[in-house]
């Protein structure tokens, strides 16, 4: 996947620099996205016009190997290996001469002492605001839209397997039981973690809630799960192999939920349509949130949009964009911007109250020339 970089040559253009540098590991998604490269520790890249990495001997031949740079230096080429602060920034400044930049854009996020480093070095070092390789992934190529994809054909079947512990659960005084063993969110968490590393997929934490937990939209859930309260299950893993993300969220009760529960439920779907009706190239994301706020207030529940002080109704926004991090551009929210096609986004409406419990229904979209394209496939059933 080669990615479009003409909006950072134009940045580049516009705030008058030689280049742009990123001094990160891997696990920064912009450095990720800019190198091609997958490091665990610290290295160099930078964009000025081409692409350059400066990595350790340990990293050298993968990067030559693995990355999508047009050169790969290693740290020896500067006689450098692991030696004092000051000896890393003359490193890093003749790095820089050799591919004659002398004035720098970084990321907000830049190491300090780097840049100090090298402004001693007269290099000048200006940090953007503008988010600029943020907003370049925001839009994802076909290749990427397949990554997601891919992903979310896997997290599907990770929900899967947790709805079927619920769908064969019997109770017992009003607890969940499962091949005779108390049903509770830590168990389901693991069988959902151990079907996702069956699929090539991993992740750090994912949630599931019952009850007044549910209430709390990141609470992620602990204990018993309950008959006839609200299970909340919000799963969103990243593939191991190409680093993308998915997210979906289902909403279940095992036995009669409470009235409140059912037309929250129905309105939380009716919610999610109205939603995706909105989406489509040229809308923004806060038009999108607007559509969700306008079905829950006609019904005489409390947004955000409202009453920016409430604790309970729909208390988040209706969505974010997806990529190498599971919260990106763009925001389906207040101020969200205009959406493009290639952008990929949740769409998670969500009612909550620790009286009734928590509702959040989720599905994952790609925004398209004409629409938008689901690419979630997985059924919506509340009562089990």
């Amino acid at each position: 996947m080669d990615p479009d970089l003409s909006d950072l040559d134009s940045f580049l253009t516009e705030a008058d620099t030689d280049g742009y540098l990123i001094d990160a590991d891997s696990s920064d998604s912009d450095q990720r996205y800019l190198s091609g490269f997958d490091a665990h520790d610290p290295f160099l890249t930078l964009y000025d016009g081409e692409t350059h990495l400066l990595v350790s001997g340990l990293e050298y031949g993968r990067a030559k190997k693995e990355s999508r740079a047009d050169s790969v230096s290693r740290y020896a080429d500067y006689d450098y290996q692991y030696g004092s602060p000051e000896e890393r920034y003359r490193m890093l400044a003749d790095f820089l001469a050799d591919h004659e930049v002398s004035s720098l854009s970084v990321p907000t996020r830049f190491p300090l002492a780097t840049a100090d480093g090298l402004r001693e070095r007269d290099i000048e070092v200006e940090a953007e605001t503008d988010d600029v390789i943020t907003e370049i992934r925001a839009a994802k190529t076909d290749t990427e839209v397949e990554h997601i994809r891919e992903a979310q054909h896997a997290n599907e079947k990770a929900m899967e397997r947790a709805e079927t512990l619920l769908r064969e659960a019997t109770v017992e005084e009003g607890v969940l039981y499962h091949d005779g063993e108390a049903l509770t969110s830590e168990r389901v968490r693991r069988e959902i973690e151990i079907t996702l590393l069956r699929e090539g997929c991993a992740l750090d934490e994912t949630i599931v809630s019952c009850g007044a937990d549910a209430a709390d939209p990141h609470d992620g859930g602990s204990g018993l799960l309950e008959a006839g309260e609200t299970v909340v299950i919000d799963i969103f893993p990243k593939s191991k192999e190409t680093n993308y993300h998915a997210d979906m969220t289902r909403t279940f009760s095992v036995g009669d939920p409470s009235e409140r529960a059912r037309e929250w439920y129905d309105l939380t779907a009716r919610a999610k349509e109205a939603a995706l009706d909105a989406v489509e190239p040229g809308a923004t994301g806060e038009d999108v949130h607007d559509a969700v706020c306008d079905v829950y207030e006609d019904a005489g529940l409390p947004t955000l949009r409202a009453e920016p002080e409430t604790e309970t109704g729909f208390i988040h926004s209706t969505g974010h964009g997806i990529g190498l991090d599971v919260h990106e551009l763009p925001r389906l929210a207040p101020g969200g911007t205009e959406l493009e096609a290639g952008h990929v986004i949740t769409v998670e409406p969500g009612l909550y109250d620790p009286q009734v419990g928590g509702v959040r229904i989720e599905d994952l979209v790609v925004v398209t020339e004409d629409g938008y394209e689901n690419l979630t496939d997985y059924p919506e059933e509340f009562v089990l």
